[in-house]
């Protein structure tokens, strides 16, 4: 679909599956097993092939960030109703620093945190139109996802299920473990109260 003008595109024929390959959709084509077509509605395209790398290069041009602050912001920005999975955003970064896109400017043991170049910016210039209407796409959804129950408060309470159910089914709990599961529920309780 879209493609990066640069000396250097060729190279996006050598992408990791997943990534501008038409193979493994997951951040592509749409949202995945955690957006609208799952629990909150009908299935619907946002991210076309090859979509994710502009969505990057432009949040990595906004501001130097590591992947997981790259995740988080797509989870935002979409109002929670899709969060791609490292192992799309991972390799798509590693394939725009190969790309001359962008580099490292920090690294902490295993984050890295990614900026962009000037031929990263000279790409996004050149594809100013298809990174706009992207962004259009992820504000249409976000929109729509509004009047939907949040996304990430659903998960944390089926976490917070899962967590409870799990922890009981090991065994007994002892006095002082009951009461420091009770005292996090009402603490969680509370500050839910307050808001």
């Amino acid at each position: 679909m879209h493609r990066f003008h640069s000396s250097r595109h060729h190279r996006a024929a050598h992408a990791p599956e997943g990534f501008g390959s038409g193979r493994g959709d997951h951040g592509h084509r749409g949202f995945g097993r955690h957006g609208p077509g799952g629990r909150f509605g009908r299935r619907e395209r946002v991210f076309e092939q090859g979509d994710l790398r502009f969505v990057l290069l432009q949040l990595i041009a906004d501001k130097p960030s590591h992947g997981y602050e790259l995740i988080k912001e797509i989870e935002d920005r979409v109002g929670g109703a899709y969060s791609p999975s490292p192992g799309v955003v991972y390799p798509t970064l590693t394939l725009l620093e190969e790309l001359g896109y962008a580099n490292v400017v920090q690294s902490e043991g295993s984050k890295k945190a990614y900026a962009i170049t000037e031929e990263g910016r000279e790409a996004l210039q050149v594809n100013k139109a298809s990174v706009d209407s992207i962004f259009r796409r992820i504000a249409e959804v976000a929109e729509r996802s509004s009047g939907r129950p949040a996304p990430q408060i659903v998960r944390a309470m089926e976490n917070l299920r899962l967590a409870l159910k799990l922890r009981l089914e090991r065994g007994k709990l002892t006095d002082q473990q009951i009461a420091d599961v009770a005292a996090a529920l009402d603490a969680a309780a509370l500050t839910v109260e307050r808001e």
